[in-house]
């Protein structure tokens, strides 16, 4: 268990704009990650989701199979993945469900349980969907004004006008038979987009991170949760679009003997953006990589 980070606080809904832009950019360039409170997603909600998520994952799996994922779409089932090539994990203990964007011309591959099984399901996950797209958006217009652009900037390049986002489910299941192995609930990675906003249950899940990924040994800190709040990391494409300025931080989910839930928001680009490192992010003596 490593020491417990205390991660900066940002308020959406702070009338001084500038003044939160200032935090992001101090949060970004320091950690990666920070909260994001009053984003307008309510705690009912959240709650909401939660129930769901916990309905589906605790269908019987050849149920969940059926909905098995393609294209990015649909059931992953437990041991599935390992996020860490360097691992020798046998896989990640945790199983989860994707939903892409709700419009345009690929809305159709998403996979929906049936309606006679969870009734609720589709209607919670559309409206749960728009109200973090919406505070993504939101937030990145202030990402904007954080790294010294125009609050449109996003938009007006094409990144945030019909952005591509990604909803995933993830269950963490308490009970593990490991066999002696060492086991990760997720193990170590970097997003590979522009921002994620993860929702949690509240559940302690030793979500750690590691400011320093490329120096060995990686030293972990714990990121507690606040109740109610996002926690929001740079990914992988925002650290190259800000010429490393600001940093797509190392993170791992290690089990704790608890069942946990979580909801992670992946907001990127259309895919027709042009992505090149921001002039703001560059100088003589911090030329473009």
């Amino acid at each position: 268990m490593g020491e417990a980070l205390k991660l900066p606080i940002i308020d959406l809904s702070s009338p001084d704009r500038f003044s939160t832009a200032d935090s992001i950019r101090q949060a970004c360039i320091e950690y990666g990650f920070f909260y994001l409170v009053n984003h307008g997603v309510e705690e009912e909600i959240l709650g909401r989701i939660f129930d769901e998520s916990r309905k589906f994952f605790s269908l019987p799996l050849e149920h969940k199979m059926s909905l098995v994922r393609k294209e990015h779409r649909g059931y992953t089932p437990l041991y599935a993945e390992n996020l860490d090539p360097s691992s020798p994990s046998k896989g990640d203990s945790k199983e989860s469900f994707y939903i892409g964007p709700l419009e345009g011309t690929h809305s159709n591959l998403n996979q929906w349980p049936s309606e006679e099984v969870l009734p609720s399901w589709r209607s919670t996950m559309d409206l749960f969907y728009k109200k973090v797209l919406y505070a993504g958006s939101r937030l990145i217009h202030l990402i904007a004004l954080a790294l010294k652009l125009d609050e449109d900037f996003f938009e007006k390049v094409g990144a945030s006008d019909i952005p591509t986002a990604f909803l995933r489910l993830i269950h963490y299941p308490g009970e593990l038979d490991s066999s002696g192995e060492e086991i990760y609930g997720a193990s170590a990675h970097s997003d590979y987009g522009m921002i994620t906003l993860l929702a949690t249950d509240g559940v302690p899940g030793l979500q750690q991170v590691c400011r320093e990924k490329f120096k060995e040994p990686r030293v972990w800190e714990d990121v507690p949760s606040i109740k109610g709040a996002f926690i929001v990391n740079i990914g992988d494409m925002m650290e190259r679009w800000t010429n490393c300025l600001f940093r797509s931080t190392l993170h791992r989910v290690m089990p704790t003997g608890q069942e946990r839930y979580s909801a992670a928001f992946f907001l990127d680009p259309n895919n027709s953006c042009v992505v090149e490192c921001l002039e703001s992010c560059c100088s003589e003596s911090c030329p473009p990589r």
